[in-house]
């Protein structure tokens, strides 16, 4: 069993859901991403998605854009996200590790040797925004072979093929995109997920995390009544950006432990 199943099926037996925070690595320095990682996990967090800086991240809206440009400025590339997990993992060897990010960096380096490394590193999942199922069969092949989960996304317009497509190649959890767009710029409408999950649930057994547009205790709430995880990265990335260096593990674990209160009430 993978580190991330087996921490769904820990929280499952438990009543409670997990919160899964997201940050860019390299953000707003090198040195700020460890002791945020482990800040989050102090905060309450469950399983950890880590950005890897990019120069054109299509998914994302204006604030992890310019985390990406900052880490960028900053020298961070795929092989120093690769090395932060690794320092990561000296006190944390529980907390699952994913990956978001996008194909070019992979390609770079070879998808053979990112996946060697990735698993030598502690890497638990990967999410590759523009991988979709049909077209990553040998990535995923590597990926099983190294225990790391393939984690897609679905979106409110994924065709009910598309939902089959993905239930049928994702491992881990199945990530919705709770709205159309990009990440930070709209709110999350629980009763248009609600709608949605039927579908979901009869495609899959997986867990269904829902990120985009979720910015606060209330919203997570909510949301965490119709789905297994809540997924928060703009908020985060927002409040790293203005808190700067010297605050910024104070200021997110300050914004982190009210979610995770409400998502335990």
């Amino acid at each position: 069993m993978s580190r991330i199943a087996g921490r769904f099926a820990d929280l499952k037996a438990a009543g409670r859901k997990a919160l899964i925070p997201y940050i860019t690595a390299g953000d707003p320095l090198k040195a700020s991403t460890v002791p945020l990682l482990h800040g989050m996990v102090e905060a309450g967090s469950d399983i950890l998605e880590i950005g890897v800086p990019f120069s054109d991240p299509m998914a994302d809206g204006p604030a992890i854009q310019r985390s990406s440009e900052r880490a960028l400025k900053n020298g961070i590339g795929l092989s120093d996200v690769l090395k932060l997990v690794v320092e990561f993992r000296k006190r944390d060897s529980k907390t699952p590790i994913v990956l978001m990010g996008y194909a070019n960096p992979i390609e770079a380096m070879g998808v053979g040797r990112f996946v060697a490394a990735a698993g030598a590193a502690g890497v638990d999942g990967a999410i590759v925004v523009d991988y979709p199922p049909e077209e990553c069969g040998p990535f995923s092949d590597l990926c099983a072979k190294a225990n790391i989960d393939c984690i897609f996304l679905l979106a409110p317009t994924s065709t009910d093929a598309r939902i089959r497509e993905v239930a049928r190649a994702g491992t881990g959890y199945l990530y919705y995109v709770s709205l159309k767009g990009v990440t930070g710029v709209k709110s999350a409408d629980a009763a248009e997920i609600a709608a949605q999950m039927p579908r979901l649930r009869a495609a899959s057994k997986l867990p269904i995390g829902v990120g985009f547009g979720i910015k606060d205790a209330e919203s997570a709430r909510a949301i965490s009544k119709i789905a297994d995880a809540v997924i928060i990265g703009s908020r985060i990335v927002q409040e790293i950006e203005s808190a700067g260096p010297e605050h910024a593990v104070a200021r997110v674990k300050a914004l982190l432990g009210p979610i995770r209160k409400a998502l335990d009430s």
